[in-house]
């Protein structure tokens, strides 16, 4: 936590933070319940001036070791707003996807933050997996939203290098017709989807942040932060990192780097594209995609409904 807090320090200056600036808090990358709250003791007493007033702060968990007394632990710090890394109710998909908790574990923590206060409640559930049916992904629904959540985020398995998958790549397998069946089921239980994979009848304000193209500070070993026209990169070697947590690399963006961002973020959300940030010929292409009623277009901002074309709109405009 040393080092932690001597990059905190220095990330503060950097992005010369006023008191009661910061909206948004999240604990996660890694396994955040397997850490004892009073760790976290320090790095919540040196934000706490600069926290806004009704900030939301987020923890991921797993449900295997988020026990009651973790989360009221958490709970005690002020963490508001629990994620639970679900993937799945199904034994089987579980076992595929090599978690280490099971239905009944996932369920039992969900209940056990309600009980310890928390008003706000997300589940992560994984589709585009082998094996995927309608049946199976129908049950995890159901299941979720039996359970006390105001947000779902629901995430297509993508095969990353150095992950147990990477030698699995048929292991990925996503249907555009079971995708968008998924999605517009997830509505259906009311949860209204604000960006590519969250819904909820509560919109969470850290992950709109990323979409608005909003500041934030990357804290810790491979974490990414940005500030303006840069972006820092903290070494992703955790030892390294213990050494020396000033090891930051920055990536300089050019202002085309930041519109062709925008767009895309803005596409995949529900944020959409200011017409402003747009030149004459990515202007008319979008007007053209509003008279094909691909786009809506309301109060100088373009909006996309069907966020599954959102890559190939952004492709199209820019």
């Amino acid at each position: 936590m040393l080092s932690l807090c001597t990059q905190l320090e220095f990330e503060l200056k950097r992005f010369r933070t006023p008191q009661k600036g910061i909206t948004s808090l999240f604990i996660g990358g890694g396994t955040p319940s397997t850490v004892e709250p009073k760790l976290y003791k320090n790095i919540f007493e040196m934000l706490k001036p600069y926290m806004a007033p009704n900030i939301e702060i987020t923890s991921e968990a797993n449900p295997n070791s988020a026990n009651a007394a973790w989360l009221e632990g958490m709970y005690n710090l002020g963490v508001n707003r629990i994620s639970f890394g679900v993937q799945s109710f199904d034994k089987e998909k579980l076992k595929i996807l090599n978690r280490a908790h099971n239905a009944s574990q996932a369920k039992e923590a969900i209940l056990n933050a309600k009980a310890v206060g928390f008003e706000n409640i997300s589940l992560d559930l994984i589709y585009a997996t082998l094996g995927d049916t309608k049946e199976l992904l129908e049950n995890d629904l159901n299941t979720a939203f039996a359970l006390p959540i105001n947000h779902l985020s629901a995430y297509a398995l993508t095969i990353e290098e150095g992950t147990p998958f990477e030698s699995k790549p048929y292991m990925s397998k996503e249907r555009l017709k079971l995708t968008s069946w998924l999605f517009k089921s997830i509505s259906n239980f009311g949860f209204k989807q604000y960006e590519i994979s969250n819904f909820g009848s509560y919109r969470s304000i850290h992950n709109l942040g990323y979409w608005q193209y909003d500041d934030y500070i990357g804290l810790g070993s491979g974490a990414v932060g940005k500030l303006d026209l840069e972006r820092y990169y903290p070494t992703t070697s955790v030892e390294e990192y213990i050494k020396n947590p000033l090891n930051i690399k920055t990536e300089h963006l050019t202002p085309e780097d930041k519109k062709i961002e925008q767009i895309f973020l803005g596409l995949r959300s529900c944020v959409g594209i200011d017409k402003n940030i747009l030149d004459k010929d990515e202007l008319k292409k979008a007007q053209l995609l509003v008279s094909e009623e691909k786009l809506t277009f309301q109060n100088d901002t373009f909006y996309n409904e069907n966020y599954l074309l959102a890559d190939e709109i952004a492709l199209f405009i820019s």
